[in-house]
């Protein structure tokens, strides 16, 4: 979900949210595009401009799409627009499919992926960054299928995504692992897990003395759920590649993990 840090605040978050992403730039059903720009599915109805409407489903605690509706209405652009370079570099040998982008904030993410052929469902708790997101999708002149959920919330159809990525995710740990679950469980026969996140995110402190990182979801803790099922490609920290503005522009590692789903 790319989005979401108030201005000057760093990187994590000092909230527990269902999905959405500190950086920049996942549908159930079929959907279809009004002429409007507007992108309906039977989870949700996402307008594409102005405010979010009465007939706007959305799936999770109503306090936290609240809370990111209002970080985002503080800021008419939150990220670069631009895509995410661990995206991008780990997507150039893909086969375009079906693509599940958990946490789109303002769409950068979505938006590329559509540019290149992928059949592209994005998630995200904001109706503000949703609206933004479907605004720049019109422009862009692509079709995006828009989820107003949190990610265990969407109750997403099981094995249905080529590729699932989630890049820097805020995703809040629970009792039953249900995001790593809700992660894993989306991706295909042969499809991947893309997770990325800004590495020392285990050791760095809020800006909110109650914040704890260990509260969060990151890339090892999915990593030690996968097995013989899966094949790992990809499990490093390398420098980031960063775009030039955007909250978060300052991180300048990254963890990457990579995994296939064999079967």
């Amino acid at each position: 979900m790319a989005a979401v840090i108030e201005p000057g605040w760093p990187c994590p978050y000092t909230h527990p949210l269902p999905v959405a992403s500190c950086d920049e730039g996942g549908q159930r059903g079929g959907g279809s595009r009004g002429d409007d720009g507007q992108v309906t599915d039977d989870i949700a109805a996402v307008p594409a401009s102005g405010a979010s409407s009465a007939a706007d489903v959305y799936l999770g605690d109503p306090a936290v799409r609240a809370e990111w509706d209002r970080r985002y209405a503080d800021r008419e652009r939150l990220w670069s627009g631009q895509p995410n370079g661990a995206l991008v570099a780990e997507v150039a040998g893909l086969t375009p499919g079906r693509v599940l982008d958990v946490g789109c904030g303002e769409g950068a993410d979505a938006v590329w992926l559509a540019r290149g052929g992928w059949n592209v469902t994005a998630l995200e708790v904001s109706g503000v960054a949703l609206e933004r997101a479907a605004g720049h999708a019109r422009d862009a002149g692509v079709t995006v299928h828009w989820v107003h959920a949190g990610l265990a919330a969407a109750a997403l159809p099981p094995a249905s995504f080529d590729l699932v990525s989630a890049q820097y995710p805020a995703l809040l740990r629970t009792p039953d692992a249900a995001a790593e679950r809700a992660l894993l469980v989306a991706v295909a026969p042969g499809g991947v897990l893309l997770l990325v996140h800004h590495a020392g995110m285990d050791t760095q402190q809020g800006h909110d003395s109650s914040f704890d990182p260990a509260d969060y979801v990151l890339p090892f803790m999915v990593a030690a759920r996968l097995d013989d099922d899966w094949a790992v490609e990809v499990d490093e920290q390398r420098p980031r590649i960063a775009p030039d503005g955007g909250a978060g522009a300052h991180h300048t590692d990254d963890l990457v993990l990579r995994a296939r789903r064999l079967r």
